[in-house]
């Protein structure tokens, strides 16, 4: 077969497949309302970020020193302040997820800081939220260190011999809507992609067509490319949209560029459409597909990636699968690319490892890929 004669099949192929998109609401809906839906649940919808902590306040002392640390602890925009009387009352108040804490200062704190006494003061934080308790210890600790350098005890400024000041790289406002809309975009570049593939061809063996497709002189590099190429088109679009998303309703800056962009995207999409176009050619039902695409696609894409739990605190074998799924790789290049610029030692690392994947699951369906009826 000549080469104009193949170009002229593929681009047959390609043009009947991008008609079928047309002709498919369900595509518009998978291309474009379900990443903006997505996007818009994950921005919104979920948050690290632990907001203004309720914290009851039982001051036994009574003194100077005691009021101006639990006015430094009213005024905090991080704190909310419930005065208490007894603690049964805290207790009560903890017990009924009315506040997250309380700080207890103890009957003898006055008294110790006018002598010049070291002081102590109890916080007790509730343990059923690990996170919130983590910013509530450091936030208390960050108000005890202000309230010390302004209101010293005693009248006496106390110089330390070792001043920490700490700074906060690629996120300085450590916004968790940073770190979430572009683990977010992996998940959903990942659902997109193996759920517009998984598709395709269970949906030819459904409606019949499968057979007449066979009977043509296309070869299965046509009829493969034929497919693959319509989608890759509908998942880069989709990138876009998300990208264009993240940057004007969320305000996540991006840093790197868009030829980056583009490529780290191309690479992932052909591993993402690989997979789906894997799965359609081993299952002959649409629903059987759909459900292999959801649970082999999105389910690692959301919990082995990253995006939810880090990956190097998870045991040993749980981080040696991770190295076997793309989103892992491309979910580090996204938050790289918004976040730090173009680091290219991460992206060559990255796109290497999804480069073999593509090849390993567009090579496999290939294979899967036999102009017969018996198989």
């Amino acid at each position: 077969m000549s080469g104009r004669l193949w170009t002229r099949q593929l681009g047959a192929l390609i043009l009947k497949e991008f008609r079928q998109i047309v002709r498919d609401p369900s595509s518009y809906l998978v291309a474009g309302v379900l990443p903006l839906l997505f996007l818009l649940l994950f921005g919104f919808g979920i948050s690290l970020d632990p907001g203004v902590l309720q914290l009851a306040v039982l001051n036994q002392s009574g003194g100077v020193h005691s009021r101006g640390l639990e006015t430094a602890f009213a005024h905090s925009p991080w704190f909310r302040t419930h005065p208490v009387r007894h603690m049964k009352e805290a207790e009560r108040l903890m017990r009924d997820s009315v506040v997250q804490g309380v700080l207890v200062l103890h009957q003898d704190m006055d008294a110790a800081l006018q002598r010049g006494a070291p002081a102590e003061a109890l916080l007790v934080v509730d343990g059923t939220e690990p996170n919130v308790a983590t910013f509530m210890q450091s936030y208390a600790q960050g108000v005890v260190l202000r309230w010390q350098e302004t209101f010293p005890p005693g009248g006496r400024s106390v110089e330390s011999a070792l001043r920490l000041e700490p700074r906060i790289w690629y996120n300085p406002t450590a916004r968790s809507v940073f770190f979430l809309i572009p683990g977010a975009i992996t998940v959903i570049m990942t659902l997109i992609g193996t759920l517009l593939t998984s598709l395709v061809f269970a949906r030819e063996w459904e409606r019949g067509t499968m057979e007449a497709m066979f009977a043509t002189p296309v070869s299965r590099g046509q009829l493969l490319l034929g497919k693959l190429i319509p989608y890759f088109c509908m998942g880069i679009f989709s990138m876009g949209l998300c990208g264009v998303a993240a940057v004007l309703l969320f305000d996540v800056p991006f840093r790197g560029s868009v030829g980056a962009l583009l490529l780290i995207s191309s690479v992932f999409m052909c591993c993402a459409l690989g997979q789906g176009l894997l799965i359609s050619t081993a299952f002959r039902t649409q629903l059987v597909a759909a459900e292999a695409g959801l649970f082999s696609g999105f389910l690692p894409a959301l919990l082995l990636s990253g995006f939810v739990f880090d990956i190097n605190s998870m045991p040993p074998i749980l981080q040696a699968i991770t190295r076997l799924i793309p989103a892992a790789y491309f979910n580090t290049c996204m938050r790289t690319i918004f976040l730090a610029g173009d680091v290219w030692p991460v992206f060559l690392h990255g796109i290497f490892f999804m480069s073999l994947l593509a090849a390993v699951f567009l090579g496999l369906t290939y294979h899967n890929l036999q102009k017969r009826l018996d198989k």
